[in-house]
């Protein structure tokens, strides 16, 4: 009898509520990957991947992305996972909450001198016999519903460190501001982030587009979900017992090297021998990193089925999520990037998608864009530029109608169809057409 899967089960724990299944989805496997930390890995030539990964789930406000963090969050804790960063930060404090421990993240001024002075007093055998304090690794899981709170805008040193600590190896050093170093063993970071098109353009500014963090970053886009539960049910007591029991259960277990059977390693070989870089050029140090994310993604779906090793059923449900994902990855990003208007410009995109039939520019689009723009002028020439980038079609009256893709789902090795968010997404688009 096969194991049960942890993902599967925590989609139908969540089943009913407000948040898309995506997030639900990718919560779950953040979760697994910072519960394993660096007990679990793959070799892969030189060196070992883990299952860390950066997620950040965008959508427009009130899609309910901190909903879905705090979902997940609640049964790590239950697990007795603690190394979760505190909600709001600076880089210098960030790194040393690393190297205290980020699980006195949360703690006050005063319980941290108490837990200093306790070290002192109790040293360690490994002090009592002149070896360098701790050498475990310094885990963290940085979880915000709101993550431009926790990095702040625009902090390119904040996120030049993010970016270096994701896959770092050994001993971190650095000297803070204040005089200080910080020494921090083999650093293992997560992120599980909340955040709007609007917010990722006061995030990051458009110059670290195409650079190293974006490259480690997998961006989870949502429209809404469109349910809305007045008054949700609690969960089940003990549906929520069984699964920190799980979780208890893979932290324990799952660890040391995992397997790749031959037969995985023939697909992987096969997809990464086949995937071509996503449409979109802002996605370009993405997919010099794609075969890395999968390969991540596949330590934690085995974890989370409580197998340590990777058979070619689990490449296929990881790269059937993966695929999944990336195509709705440059809806994430809309419109960011160096264009002057990019911020109206995706506006104009958001009209369009929701609208039922093609709106004329002069009566239904510009009196929600004319507080951002100077002119009508103006609006023609972006949606000029729109229609050229193919983004847009119009028709004979005037009127503007979006373009829409049709998806291509038949990449090796994967099968989206059988994903639930997959099936949600088709029933939302059969709703739309009756």
């Amino acid at each position: 009898m096969p194991n049960e899967n942890f993902l599967d089960l925590y989609l139908d724990y969540q089943k009913g509520t407000e948040p898309p299944t995506i997030y639900h989805r990718w919560c779950a496997i953040t979760g697994i990957g910072a519960l394993l930390g660096r007990n679990a890995w793959v070799i892969h030539g030189h060196n070992k991947i883990y299952a860390n990964p950066y997620v950040m789930l965008v959508g427009e406000s009130g899609t309910r992305k901190d909903t879905a963090i705090r979902g997940v969050k609640r049964l790590l804790v239950g697990a007795g996972y603690k190394t979760i960063s505190a909600d709001k930060t600076t880089k210098e404090k960030f790194l040393i909450d690393l190297e205290e421990g980020m699980d006195n993240a949360h703690n006050s001024e005063e319980e941290r001198l108490d837990v200093r002075r306790n070290e002192k007093k109790n040293p360690t055998m490994r002090e009592l016999f002149g070896i360098e304090k701790s050498s475990e690794p310094a885990e963290c899981l940085i979880t915000s519903g709101e993550f431009n709170s926790f990095l702040g805008h625009s902090n390119v040193e904040f996120i030049d460190l993010l970016t270096a600590l994701w896959d770092w190896e050994g001993l971190y050093e650095n000297r803070i501001k204040n005089g200080r170093s910080v020494r921090i063993p083999e650093p293992t970071i997560s992120i599980l982030a909340g955040n709007t098109g609007v917010g990722i353009s006061i995030a990051f500014p458009p110059e670290v587009i195409g650079q190293g963090y974006f490259s480690r970053l997998i961006m989870v886009y949502s429209d809404p979900s469109g349910r809305r539960i007045s008054f949700p049910p609690p969960p089940i007591p003990e549906f929520t017992a069984h699964l920190i029991s799980l979780l208890m259960k893979i932290r324990m277990e799952m660890r040391g090297q995992f397997e790749i059977k031959p037969q995985a390693v023939i697909a992987l070989d096969d997809i990464y021998q086949s995937w071509k870089d996503l449409d979109d050029v802002r996605f370009k140090s993405y997919s010099s990193r794609r075969h890395t994310h999968l390969l991540k993604l596949c330590l934690a779906c085995a974890a989370a089925r409580q197998q340590k090793s990777i058979d070619l059923g689990i490449v296929i449900y990881a790269n059937s999520i993966l695929h999944y994902t990336e195509y709705f990855m440059p809806k994430a990003l809309g419109e960011f990037g160096k264009a002057r208007n990019s911020d109206v410009t995706e506006k104009i995109l958001k009209l369009l998608e929701k609208a039922e039939k093609p709106l004329d520019p002069a009566r239904e689009i510009w009196p929600q864009v004319n507080r951002d723009l100077e002119s009508m002028k103006q609006l023609a020439d972006l949606l000029i530029g729109l229609r050229a980038a193919g983004k847009v079609d119009s028709i004979e009256n005037g009127g503007v109608i979006i373009k829409r893709a049709i998806p291509k789902w038949d990449f090796v090795h994967s099968n989206v169809f059988s994903l639930p968010e997959y099936i949600e997404m088709k029933s939302k688009e059969e709703d739309i057409r009756i």
